[in-house]
């Protein structure tokens, strides 16, 4: 496209037209693909302010790193380096827990829950203080082994949290268990409610924290755990950092990193992602067609001037350029609309807070945004692809080689 033809491009455009109506229908292409544009950048954004939303409830919950055994559920806490991890370099605390699912019992009222033992290291490694919605975050009251409980599992227990009422836990007996005394069956351990916290749904419908030393009573695993949360400095590679951890708890261990303990969550989020994404421009293509009848009214609009252009001796590709070049400068246009727009919107959203999540019942009052550079970049490529393959067709349709087999090149 040569710069003779984008200033017959800029000049049909922005100049006054003998047809007012074509200037009316090029400003509606503009806004047309404007307003697909900062759609997508708002959609691409929120979806970003939710995914941040979920990955900062499960930072709460979810270690950054988790050493794991290979094999069986547990392990000695003995058998790992603990010195030499905690003086890896990133590395700036660990706790070791123990998970498994209980039988939990409140007044009468029973739940299926899973149990979480955990040291008095927790507090150094997640956040949960942070997310308590009632009472507090202590697992130990002198001698009395306390528990905090998920608000979901409160609720169908109908937990209080006062030292009046203690919270029963069960779990089956591993071992040879005798059917003449079904008592022995299960270990049954005591403790009393000191808060309730509210992560997310799936932690909040399952989870009670309580001491690691009441877990490994109450499910006969004396010394043992099933897993060793680190928590890696801000700023440091969790990648680098995990290679160094595997590289000193050896091979009978695997270091798994939050996105790898849940991996389900994650590969949901980015699917949906791509789908938010696809659809909207879908939406984009569709709209995009406006510049399509913008473009044929200018053509035909513009027949003496293409038939004078090329009776000076103008090519074919040089008047297919000019329109071209008027269907880039739509889509240029709409696209810095659509920016401003929706970057804009963006900004006012995340420190105005426009628009209130409805409800009561979530975690933050105002619909989270959370602009990426990488979006907007991804945005602004598939809109300049689909403007120029939409105008390229445009234009190579309705403007066909003339019979002269000559053409003098402008």
């Amino acid at each position: 496209m040569s710069r003779l033809s984008i200033l017959f491009a800029r000049r049909y455009l922005f100049s006054a037209k003998s047809h007012s109506v074509i200037n009316v229908i090029s400003a509606v292409s503009v806004v047309a693909v404007g307003v697909p544009v900062a759609a997508m950048i708002i959609l691409m954004s929120v979806f970003n302010g939710f995914a941040g939303l979920v990955d900062g409830m499960q930072s709460a919950f979810d270690a950054d790193l988790e050493v794991q055994p290979r094999e069986g559920k547990t392990f000695v806490v003995s058998s790992l380096p603990t010195d030499s991890i905690g003086s890896i370099e990133g590395v700036r605390a660990w706790s070791a827990a123990l998970e498994q699912s209980a039988l939990a019992e409140y007044n009468g009222r029973q739940v299926v829950v899973t149990v979480r033992g955990v040291d008095e290291h927790v507090g150094e490694v997640l956040p949960i203080e942070e997310h308590i919605s009632s009472g507090a975050f202590e697992l130990r009251l002198g001698e009395i082994e306390q528990a905090c409980v998920g608000s979901s599992v409160a609720y169908r227990l109908g937990v209080r949290t006062f030292l009046d009422t203690p919270l029963n836990l069960y779990s089956p007996r591993r071992g040879e268990i005798s059917t003449l005394l079904p008592i022995d069956a299960y270990t049954h351990r005591r403790t009393w409610p000191s808060g309730t916290f509210t992560i997310s749904g799936d932690v909040d419908d399952a989870y009670i924290l309580t001491t690691i030393e009441l877990a490994q009573s109450l499910f006969d695993y004396d010394g043992r755990a099933s897993s060793l949360m680190i928590d890696v400095e801000d700023g440091r590679s969790i990648e680098r950092t995990r290679e160094a951890v595997q590289a000193v708890v050896g091979e009978e261990f695997r270091v798994v990193t939050r996105l790898e303990q849940q991996a389900a969550l994650y590969r949901i989020m980015k699917y949906e992602k791509w789908g938010i994404f696809f659809i909207s421009l879908l939406v984009l293509i569709i709209a995009s067609f406006s510049i399509v009848g913008s473009l044929a009214m200018l053509i035909i609009d513009k027949r003496d001037n293409i038939a004078t252009l090329r009776a000076v001796g103008a090519r074919t590709e040089f008047v297919r350029s000019i329109f071209a070049g008027e269907g880039a400068l739509i889509g240029a246009l709409g696209a810095v609309i659509g920016l401003v727009l929706g970057v804009g919107i963006c900004l006012a959203q995340q420190h105005l807070g426009l628009i209130e999540m409805p409800g009561t019942t979530f975690v933050v009052q105002y619909y989270p945004v959370e602009m990426k550079l990488t979006d907007i970049l991804l945005i602004m490529v598939a809109m300049a692809t689909v403007t120029m393959a939409i105008t390229q067709l445009t234009v190579r349709t309705m403007i066909r080689p003339t019979d002269t087999q000559n053409e003098r090149k402008v």
